[in-house]
């Protein structure tokens, strides 16, 4: 049963999906971006990995929800452009994009320098890393001392992973013994695996941490570890320009604080300013 789960939940994120119907056809207006700078005429192309509630995931009915979905939709909206969805593994997102595999990744990619040296970057989002633990919290974890020597299951590749090697140095620093990491392909398995009792913990981020916790499955019992601005990233400069006045749009008629209030997500500071290469 087990290995079928986790089948399902690779096959999930490897199918392209498109937004619902009632969302699918662009609007009547001129698209803000030519087709020149888009992997597919008149469409923007956005990767996520939908295993991150109440971000991105998947509901009951096999549908894309969440803040992050509902704000590249938004986006394609007013950009004149049908939004599409491709379900896909963290670690390939970079290389696809520079691949023009799609247009945008809209993952809530943490921002750091050496990325924005890579492609264009828009940070908008904040976000900060936490500990969510096994249900009851049997390890006692209370403070991140209280990590060391534990088993812990991460996401591949991503910023969380770059925080909980630096947390497991820092304990072994301090002559506390480094945790065992373990990483996964997406969250959805380290979750999977702090469910069956393969790790004591796993590091996500805050509101993914509170989602679980709010639901009863695992608590989250360290957060607000190293905030950072998340970014929207994209191979096009000229697209990048369009998405952060779309963004500036937003934060000036109201909505993007709308949206962000609803999920308990705060704004990045910067005014959601283009970072890249020219």
């Amino acid at each position: 049963m087990r290995r079928l789960l986790l089948a399902a939940i690779a096959a999930a994120l490897t199918t392209p999906v498109f937004a619902p119907a009632a969302q699918a056809q662009a609007p009547a207006c001129t698209p803000r971006v030519p087709n020149s700078e888009l992997v597919k005429p008149g469409t923007l192309v956005m990767s996520t990995n939908p295993t991150l509630p109440p971000l991105q995931f998947v509901n009951a009915q096999g549908q894309l929800q969440g803040m992050r979905i509902e704000l590249g939709t938004e986006i394609a909206r007013r950009l004149c452009l049908t939004p599409e969805y491709v379900r896909i593994e963290f670690s390939a997102m970079i290389p696809g994009l520079a691949a023009r595999r799609w247009d945008m990744i809209n993952t809530g990619i943490f921002y750091t320098e050496e990325r924005a040296r890579m492609m264009q970057m828009i940070r908008y989002e904040n976000n900060a890393v936490a500990i969510s633990a096994a249900r009851g919290n049997p390890k006692n974890i209370r403070g991140v001392d209280d990590l060391s020597g534990i088993t812990i299951g991460v996401e591949l590749g991503g910023f969380e992973e770059r925080q909980t090697r630096a947390i497991s140095a820092a304990l072994q620093q301090r002559g506390l013994q480094p945790m065992n990491i373990r990483t996964f392909d997406n969250f959805a398995v380290a979750f999977q695996a702090l469910r069956a009792g393969q790790v004591e913990a796993v590091t996500s981020i805050d509101a993914v941490a509170a989602e679980y916790d709010r639901r009863g499955d695992f608590p989250r019992v360290l957060h607000g570890l190293n905030p950072t601005p998340a970014a929207l990233a994209f191979r096009s400069r000229t697209l990048a320009n369009e998405v952060s006045k779309v963004l500036q749009e937003m934060n000036a008629d109201g909505s993007l604080k709308a949206l962000f209030d609803r999920y308990g997500v705060g704004l990045a500071e910067g005014g959601f300013a283009v970072v890249g290469p020219q």
